[in-house]
Parts: structure tokens; C-alpha cells; sequence
């Protein structure tokens, strides 16, 4: 086991400060970063990580495990966690509980759990393999809620000090978490903290929340509010000094705003000292039990979620509709930002409106089946061809196609490009009898549209996004990412011969004459030059 996560403040590491951090390390206890942002063995997320656990004890925070789902708990998912944590050698790993799949379907959404013997029974047996499976104990976070089901038969409190006592995990106690749930449901969240032994809490989590009319909502889009901060001022008197993290996950701020709460959160920490402090322990748990009614009431919750006429399951309190709908909407919400991070060029080309219409009904019919976000667009240029009411566009599912490549380049494995002194080295028979594979994060496109030229017109510094003269002009283009970033070139027909095939296994001499059969005139030491400089070859 690597050193523990030291009592002090961290806070959440997102991609928007990487350049902050890696340029000027700044003075904070520890890193926390959301695990499926980090599945990928190599791409420049995962340089990033590696760097900075030289300098910051990491924490592995995962969203994707599900670990309350009767049906659809993912092992292969748990083992790509298991690797990333072979990897990474994190301090601290834990998850949330809750569920978020039904069978092979993932809605990608921590979904509220029911508080009863059943449930209690199935998540001490899935901490007890997840345990197993990465070697370590983990932590375990309560989730903010909006609605909790008629038949609970404990609080969440209780539900958590009874998980820790038999699977000998730990608890992750979120504060602000605590806070929406006492505005949410009328739980004291001091009476809260009574029922949870000091010594099973390993970490402390403080976050902004958001106000609505119906319910309070758990978003990580502002600062902590005054009464989280009273309450982790009751919580350091409870559970003495635990490492604390603060979130902030949406609107993001400068980071010296996000050092700014971890200051003040470092300066009640330090008025404390650690008490009885978690170590965690790998007990057995049981590993049969029975599911099927959960699984019966989490299939209901999913059926409505995505069925607005379906029946609602049975929920204790008022404003179910209302409550139930926030779900609905976090769902949406999710794909519409997911689909917009892999396909910023689809959005500004239809619009944000149309663009949100659009996930939702991707989302309806697409079901995701992986816990990993990355994943979820893979299939949209599929369904964008299929999709009539982009028929007007009828080069939308081409610059789909073109944008997932540069997603996947984005995450590819690292490989290094030929130089140019092994090619001099090489007599001209060899080098045409030579066979090179293209870098993994290449990719080859043709289109009868000017995609890549359109999409090279919507990237930063580009001029405004502009169309070309004529759009219904056949293209071919390479994805490449000689470094960190993901490029898209333009080629011609020769090039693109060629390139293709190299991709098939062809030997050089092979490509050379498929280059020379579409243009006597192709320039073969300006396109090696191009391929060289951007890694596209690898021996």
C-alpha cells in the first residue's frame, strides 16, 4: 500500500487546471481525480496524472462502479479499475453508493438507493469483491438524494456505519451531501454524524450545492455555502482531523478561487487533531444473496427514467413528480455535456438547442452500455445518419465520424514515430520491402463532404467558422497526435492511398505505387517529410 492521503486539504483535479499545476505546483495536501477520466493507460490525461503523482498524493474517486445495482454490475469495468490502480498506486480509492445500471444497460447517473436488509446484504458482498479484486480497502460516500423509497427500513446513516462495521470499508462522509439531504428529506445531519463511529471515517468532502424550487440540488458549481462549512466545523469536532477535499466540478473558477476554499478548510482542519483514525481492513463478506427485488424495484426506477408515461416507483414524501423529474433532467444534462465534449463541431454547426434535442433522443435509443462516459458517443454518427430530422445536413454524420476519431486519438496509447535517420539508413530495396505500422491514434477518413476543412474552420484561431466555397466536394483526411494534442490533416488522394495501405500491412513499395497510380506527379519526399514530423509511421 502506498503512504496515505495526509490530514490535510486537497481538492479536485480538473482538466481545465492541469497547465496551472504542472507549471506551477501549487502548495496543496492532495489530488483527487474522478477514476473513469483515467481508464486509458496513456494519452495526455493520463500524462498528466502520472506527472503530478510525483509531486501530490492522489486519490481515485470513482462514478462508474454501481456498486448497488442488482443487475448490470460491471466486472469488466471493475477491472480496468483494477489496473488503473495497479497503475497509479493511488492513496485513497473509493466510490459512491448508490447504483446505475439495469441488466447490460448503464444510465450513468448515481441513482438513490434503497435502505433496507436486502440492499445492505448486496453491497456488502459487492465492497467485500471490489475489495478483493484491487487488494485495499476502499471508502464508501453517501450521495445526495432527491427522493428515498416508502419502504426504507433505515436511515442512510445507519445504513453506511452498518456497511463499514461488516465489509470493512470506509466511509466518505460528504457534508454538503448531508446538508442537501437534511433540506431534501427533513434528515438532521448532526443526528446524522452520532450514528457514524469516529474511526470509520477516512475522508471528508465539502462542495457547493444549488437551489431550487423543488429540491437542493448536489451540482459542485460554487463555493461552499456557510451552513456546509458549520457543519464541517461539527464534523471535525465528531470524527477530529480527516483529510478533507473540496469539489468543484461545474463552472469552474481560476484555481487560486478553488486553493482560496481548501485554505479555509486547512485552517479549521488545523485546530484538530486526528482521533480514532481509519485503517481499513479486508474482511469477508457474503457472496450470494438475494437480488431479485431489488432488481425488480431498480428496473422500475430505470423504466420511468426514460419512459415519462411509465408508472413511478413508490417514493415516501411530497413532490415526487416534481423530484423525480431533477433525474430525469441530470440524465439529459449528462448527455447532452458528454456527446458536447466529443463533438464540439456537431454542436456549433446545429446549435445548442437542437443539439440538446438531439442527445436526448441519442441517449433514448443508444443505451449506454458502459460505465466509462468516453464511451457513450460511439455510435452517433450511425445515428445521426439514420436521424431524419438532420436529413438538411447531410454531411453531419461524416464530421461525426471525424470528430470521434480525434476523441479516440485523444486517449490512443503513446508510441514513438520513425526518425528520419532510420529511414536514411535503410538501402531503397529494403525500405520498399519494409512494412510500418501507422501510430495508434491515427486514423484515416474519406467523405464526399469537405468535412475536414470545415472542421479545421470551427478550431480555435481558425477565424470564425466559416464553410468552404462548396461542401459536396469529396475529402480525405488523417487524424494524427505527434504529441499531446489530436491534429487533423488534409490529403489528397494519393496520400491517402498510400497511407491506407500502410493501415492494411502493405509493404512501403506497395503504398508507393497505389500513391503513383492516382498521381504520377506525388511528391514523396514532402509527404515523408509531413509523416515523419507528425509521428504518423512507427517502425
Amino acid at each position: 500500500m502506498p503512504p496515505p492521503v495526509p490530514v490535510l486539504a486537497g481538492v479536485g483535479l480538473r482538466a481545465a487546471h492541469y497547465r496551472d499545476f504542472l507549471e506551477r505546483l501549487p502548495r496543496v495536501g492532495w489530488l483527487e481525480v474522478h477514476t473513469e477520466n483515467y481508464l486509458q493507460p496513456s494519452g495526455w490525461d493520463s500524462h498528466v496524472l502520472h506527472t503530478l503523482r510525483q509531486d501530490y498524493p492522489i486519490s481515485l474517486h470513482g462514478v462508474g462502479l454501481g456498486l448497488g445495482s442488482a443487475r448490470g454490475f460491471s466486472e469488466a469495468h471493475l477491472q480496468r479499475v483494477r489496473a488503473l490502480v495497479e497503475r497509479i498506486e493511488p492513496s485513497l480509492v473509493s466510490e459512491h453508493l448508490c447504483w446505475g445500471a439495469v441488466a447490460q444497460q448503464q444510465l450513468n447517473e448515481l441513482l438513490p438507493l434503497a435502505l433496507n436488509s436486502a440492499a445492505l446484504d448486496l453491497l456488502c458482498a459487492r465492497v467485500g469483491r471490489v475489495q478483493d479484486v484491487l487488494k485495499r480497502p476502499i471508502l464508501l460516500e453517501n450521495v445526495a438524494t432527491y427522493l428515498r423509497f416508502a419502504d426504507d427500513a433505515m436511515s442512510e446513516a445507519q445504513f453506511l456505519a452498518e456497511l463499514a462495521r461488516r465489509s470493512g470499508c470506509g466511509l466518505l462522509l460528504d457534508i454538503n451531501n448531508l446538508y442537501v439531504n437534511q433540506c431534501n428529506h427533513g434528515e438532521d445531519a448532526l443526528l446524522a454524524m452520532q450514528a457514524i463511529a469516529p474511526g470509520s471515517v477516512g475522508e471528508l468532502h465539502l462542495g457547493g450545492h444549488l437551489l431550487t424550487p423543488h429540491a437542493v440540488i448536489d451540482h459542485h458549481g460554487a463555493a461552499v455555502a456557510d451552513p456546509v462549512w458549520d457543519l464541517y466545523a461539527a464534523a471535525l469536532l465528531r470524527f477530529g482531523a480527516v483529510p478533507t477535499l473540496v469539489e468543484w466540478d461545474t463552472d469552474l473558477p481560476p484555481l487560486d478561487i478553488l486553493l482560496g476554499e481548501a485554505d479555509k478548510a486547512q485552517a479549521m482542519l488545523a485546530r484538530h487533531a486526528p482521533r480514532a483514525t481509519w485503517q481499513g481492513a479486508l474482511l469477508a463478506a457474503p457472496l450470494a444473496v438475494a437480488v431479485d427485488t431489488l432488481a425488480t424495484g431498480q428496473q422500475a426506477f430505470a423504466t420511468a427514467l426514460l419512459d415519462t408515461a411509465a408508472d413511478l416507483p413508490s417514493f415516501a414524501g411530497e413532490a415526487v413528480p416534481q423530484r423525480f423529474s431533477l433525474y430525469r433532467g441530470n440524465l439529459s444534462a449528462t448527455w447532452r455535456r458528454t456527446l458536447g465534449q466529443a463533438y464540439p463541431v456537431v454542436l456549433a454547426l446545429v446549435g445548442a438547442e437542437f443539439f440538446g434535442g438531439l442527445a436526448r433522443a441519442y441517449g433514448r435509443q443508444m443505451r449506454s452500455d458502459s460505465a466509462d462516459l468516453n464511451q457513450f458517443g460511439a455510435r452517433f454518427a450511425d445515428f445521426l445518419a439514420a436521424f431524419p430530422p438532420v436529413d438538411a445536413l447531410p454531411y453531419l454524420p461524416d464530421m461525426a465520424r471525424l470528430e470521434w476519431a480525434v476523441h479516440l486519438a485523444h486517449y490512443a496509447p503513446d508510441a514513438q514515430g520513425l526518425a528520419p535517420e532510420f529511414l536514411a539508413a535503410l538501402h531503397a530495396e529494403q525500405l520498399e520491402a519494409r512494412r510500418f505500422a501507422m501510430h495508434p491514434a491515427c486514423a484515416l477518413l474519406a467523405s464526399d463532404w469537405q468535412v475536414a476543412a470545415l472542421w479545421q474552420a470551427h478550431q480555435e484561431g481558425a477565424g470564425g467558422g466559416g464553410f468552404p466555397q462548396a461542401m459536396r466536394v469529396a475529402s480525405r483526411a488523417l487524424v494524427c497526435r505527434p504529441r499531446w494534442k489530436a491534429q487533423v490533416l488534409l490529403l489528397d488522394a494519393a496520400a491517402h492511398a498510400a497511407l491506407l495501405a500502410l493501415q492494411q500491412g502493405q509493404a512501403f513499395g506497395a503504398a508507393l505505387d497505389a500513391a503513383f497510380e492516382r498521381d504520377p506527379a506525388f511528391d514523396l519526399a514532402a509527404h515523408l517529410r509531413q509523416w515523419l514530423a507528425h509521428a504518423v509511421l512507427t517502425a
